[in-house]
């Protein structure tokens, strides 16, 4: 047997994990900043919820799941998306009876059987923002701002805000009717897939990524002709709002997003640098998923971001690397005795908050201090038998070379000082 990561999946180590670490240290600091709390939901789910919230049209549902059959008879799902596991919990924990709205984030493994591609294994991760109990353009503005503020705080500048409405339920079915007549005339042009969604969401057919299908949609009416009074009012304050935040936005009557719940508000932030797949995060509102879900009316509104995407788009604009980790200190010994004191404050010095090493390996001096170089040490000791015997050891800033005598005694407290400062 060949022992490899499965298709799909890879293992994050080293320089990309201290990227993956640097960029969630980001996202929990903007979420702090937007009053948003972190909630982790189980990676598994029973299959019907997804069924329900995605939608049984949708290609997740119908070719992309992990699904499987547990000793219990259930049928059990690897999160396909988080939105829909978010809501069951919001449900199942009463959250709509505490003070509204309720904000709440997640960074969480997803799981899609489809085509590895640049930035979307089958294992993937997503960072996403969920806010439920109100059905304000406010709620919708202050999570577009979530994400734009990401990207400027990851330093991702070349990336273009589009957004979209695709109304109530009554806006739909308007528009469906108009699009359903529009393509009929285009029917045979159009890919076998395409021809399915036709009757069951017409609107789905919007997405196809099929150039020659793209090229026979041209001319298509758009969802923002028919919307009613209030669905455009909501989208024009929503435009209104993110002026005033200055935040740049584009008008795309193509934003349809693929799941089904997505209802008035839609948008993505698009990226030119990672190729055909130039979506870097996307969402919009979904106010009747909880609904559909089992649960009384809450309207809500978020966004899912894929963290490989960002990583990618964020290496593409800045190319240069990120600064190298560093020790506070490493201290070196000869000899056994030396070895027990050079550990004994490794020890004590750690408590202390401060990042020290020593070694392991029973190296020569000599070789110690390349490691010490290695590890990017900010100060480096040696101890040995004269430090033992005089009680005091040789301090050594390893960039400038100089050094400083501390009595062994007090060098803890000596060493914590310094590195504080």
């Amino acid at each position: 047997m060949e022992l490899r990561a499965l298709k799909g999946t890879k293992d994050i180590y080293g320089e990309e994990m201290r990227k993956w670490l640097d960029v969630e240290q980001i996202i929990r600091n903007l979420c702090d900043d937007f009053g948003f709390n972190q909630i982790r939901t189980p990676m598994f789910e029973f299959t019907d919820l997804f069924a329900r919230g995605v939608g049984e049209t949708t290609d997740i549902v119908n070719k992309e799941m992990y699904s499987f059959v547990d000793k219990g008879e259930n049928r059990i799902t690897l999160k396909p998306e988080s939105t829909a596991a978010v809501v069951r919990a919001f449900l199942e924990h009463s959250m709509f009876a505490d003070t509204q709205p309720t904000k709440l984030y997640y960074i969480s493994p997803t799981f899609r059987y489809e085509r590895p591609q640049a930035g979307r294994q089958r294992q993937f991760h997503q960072f996403g923002v969920e806010m439920f109990g109100t059905d304000s353009p406010t709620a919708d503005a202050e999570v577009i701002a979530i994400g734009h503020t990401l990207l400027k705080r990851l330093g991702i500048n070349k990336v273009e805000l589009h957004i979209n409405s695709l109304g109530g339920p009554e806006c739909r079915k308007k528009y469906n009717e108009s699009l359903k007549a529009f393509l009929n005339t285009k029917k045979e042009h159009l890919c076998e897939l395409c021809q399915e969604r036709m009757d069951k969401n017409p609107l789905r057919v919007l997405d196809c990524k099929n150039p020659q299908c793209q090229e026979h949609l041209k001319g298509a009416p758009t969802v923002l002709e028919n919307l009613g009074e209030e669905c455009r009012a909501h989208f024009e304050t929503l435009q209104k709002l993110l002026t005033a935040m200055e935040i740049p936005f584009v008008v795309d009557p193509g934003i349809v997003r693929g799941l089904d719940y997505y209802t008035k508000t839609v948008f993505e932030f698009i990226s030119n640098d990672i190729g055909a797949q130039g979506t870097v995060c996307g969402g919009g509102r979904y106010d009747r998923l909880v609904d559909e879900i089992g649960g009384k009316h809450v309207p809500a509104v978020g966004f899912g971001a894929g963290m490989e995407r960002l990583i990618i788009v964020r290496d593409a604009e800045n190319n240069a690397p990120l600064a190298p980790a560093m020790r506070d200190l490493f201290i070196g010994y000869r000899g056994d005795e030396a070895m027990m004191e050079a550990f004994k404050l490794v020890n004590a010095l750690r408590q202390e908050g401060i990042s020290a090493e020593s070694d392991h390996l029973q190296r020569s001096i000599k070789a110690q201090m390349k490691f010490a170089n290695k590890i990017n040490a900010r100060y480096s000791a040696i101890i040995g038998e004269s430090e033992l015997e005089n009680g005091e050891i040789q301090l050594k800033e390893m960039e400038s070379g100089d050094s400083v005598t501390v009595p062994m005694s007090q060098f803890v407290q000596m060493f914590s000082n310094i590195i504080k400062k």
